[in-house]
């Protein structure tokens, strides 16, 4: 169990008083200090008669290790030994693969298979231009994250909400990120299910050419649930990379089948790219088009994910002087959004190339590839996609229902002081596998509010990140300005955002069914 160093100084008067009777040592730094360099360090105060007995050379040995230790590791880093018994960050020994693994699995997902449906609206150039944006703004935010996760201090924040309340305060940074971040991890939980289970639905169908399922979709939800509890028994976040791995395999794969079967294949009659493309209560409102325009900005931010699950990753890291943990993280993020770009911009422009004006508004590319080439696209084709599309979603609940298993065993080790034994955790896990299936059964139509909901998470990605490296680092002047105008845009951005899906609501409506999933 990690455990805070403290700096230790030697009473310099004592010192020099028995240097009169003992030699000293030098340390190493001291030995290879240049005479116009820094003032050397002080030598250590022991007898040189004691240094040259048999006892002598271990026990220096002793001292130089534990110098080292202290300057490499000890003033740097500040650990929480509750830390130690927690999922997140049980194992420290995380490296940039890892790293990379787990960005591309929580940042590439189902959500993107909705991007070209935004250039419906924005159209060719604007489309671009509110990708490319939305892309640079959220990486730019990202690297700010990651920098603020070891503090000057020597503190390292492996969660979100911690952070937020060493930049907000303990009360404002709660009310600001709480529930947004349990609604990032929870609430994505309860769609992956959604997704998951009516994929498995149509895999199935694909592959028995039967266009009836022996299982309904609650009990293919069932099915899905089942199988992403027991991959959830894996401790840590650490022990989940290789499945994070495959997960990321799964997602870059898919979405590239889909852009290439969409353009490689004759596209379907009557393509248009009638700008916008705005439903027909829109064209007669003025208001009405501005929050269409709004939901399909909506659509390209909620297109990149996974900030709230950053620190997360990095805390899997071990950290010192020398290479601390920000080193491996960035780079393994620089690979990870590197493919993530290779996936998302050919997927947005090439398949609204294919398909212009005629893409589905529900189920996004993964319907239109069943819609408009299910008679010239192999069965094989259609259902390896179904089945990546299934992967994918198993792989990344499992990254973002850590930090609800977390979370849990954290107020048990708060109030027990003791590790979380391995039969309540496999119990926290189970439960809570139960409890977002419920959701999903219950609650239908929460799809229908993830732009009003995920509108108020929009700051987690867009704005906090700035305000809180102002309110931490305190940097120059032109540096923070820049850094409030770009986290105000992103508040006004989040509010614009979900008056659009509360204007959706009100205007067109959403069907309000309990327990009866579709």
């Amino acid at each position: 169990m990690s455990s805070e160093v403290t700096e230790v100084k030697v009473n310099s008067m004592s010192s020099a008083r028995r240097a009169a009777d003992y030699s000293e040592i030098e340390t190493p730094a001291a030995d290879t200090a240049s005479p116009a360099g820094p003032p050397k360090t002080p030598k250590s105060p022991f007898a040189s008669r004691f240094m040259s007995t048999p006892l002598a050379s271990p026990m220096k040995k002793v001292i130089v290790s534990m110098q080292g230790y202290l300057e490499e590791v000890g003033h740097f880093t500040k650990l929480d030994p509750q830390d130690a018994w927690l999922p997140i960050t049980e194992s420290r020994n995380g490296n940039a693969y890892y790293s990379a693994f787990h960005t591309l699995s929580s940042g590439i997902g189902v959500q993107a298979l909705l991007l070209p449906l935004s250039f419906t609206v924005l159209g060719w150039v604007w489309g671009i231009i509110c990708l490319s944006v939305a892309f640079m703004w959220q990486l730019y935010t990202l690297w700010l994250l990651i920098q603020l996760h070891e503090s000057q201090s020597g503190m390292r924040y492996s969660r979100y909400l911690r952070l937020s309340m060493a930049a907000f305060g303990e009360k404002l940074g709660k009310l600001l990120s709480l529930f947004p971040i349990m609604y990032l991890s929870g609430g994505t939980c309860v769609t992956l299910i959604m997704i998951g289970g009516g994929t498995m639905k149509i895999f199935y169908q694909i592959v028995s050419g039967n266009n009836t399922s022996p299982l309904t979709i609650v009990e293919w939800y069932l099915v899905f649930t089942g199988t992403a509890i027991v991959l959830a028994q894996l401790p840590n976040l650490n022990s989940i990379a290789g499945v994070s791995l495959i997960g990321a395999i799964a997602a870059v794969t898919y979405c590239t089948l889909i852009w290439v079967v969409s353009i490689t294949r004759d596209r379907p009659a009557g393509v248009n790219y009638d700008y916008p493309a705005l439903p027909p209560e829109a064209k007669s409102e003025p208001a009405a088009s501005v929050f269409s325009i709004l939901n399909a900005i909506g659509i390209t931010v909620f297109a990149f994910r996974g900030h709230n699950l950053v620190l997360e990753i990095q805390g899997t890291m071990p950290s010192s002087t020398k290479c601390p943990s920000r080193l491996p993280m960035w780079k393994g993020v620089k690979f990870a959004y590197l493919i993530i770009a290779m996936c998302l911009f050919p997927l947005a422009i090439g398949c609204y190339w294919a398909y212009g004006n005629l893409i589905p508004s529900n189920g996004g590319m993964l319907n239109a590839l069943n819609s408009y080439h299910g008679h010239d696209t192999s069965k094989f084709m259609l259902g390896f996609t179904s089945l990546l599309v299934v992967i994918n979603c198993l792989t990344s609940f499992q990254i973002y229902a850590m930090p609800v298993f977390d979370n849990l065993e954290f107020r048990y080790t708060s109030c027990m002081n003791k590790p979380c034994p391995q039969w309540l955790r496999a119990g926290f896990r189970i439960l809570f596998g139960c409890f977002a299936c419920f959701i999903a059964v219950a609650l239908p139509f929460l799809p229908s509010l993830a732009g009003l909901i995920g509108g108020v998470a929009v700051p987690i990605t867009l704005a906090y990140p700035c305000f809180m490296w102002i309110l931490i680092t305190k940097p120059p002047k032109h540096i923070a300005i820049f850094n409030w105008v770009l986290g105000s845009l992103g508040i006004v951005l989040s509010i614009l955002i979900v008056a659009g899906a509360i204007w959706n609501i009100v205007t067109i409506g959403i069907e309000v069914h309990f327990f009866k999933p579709e």
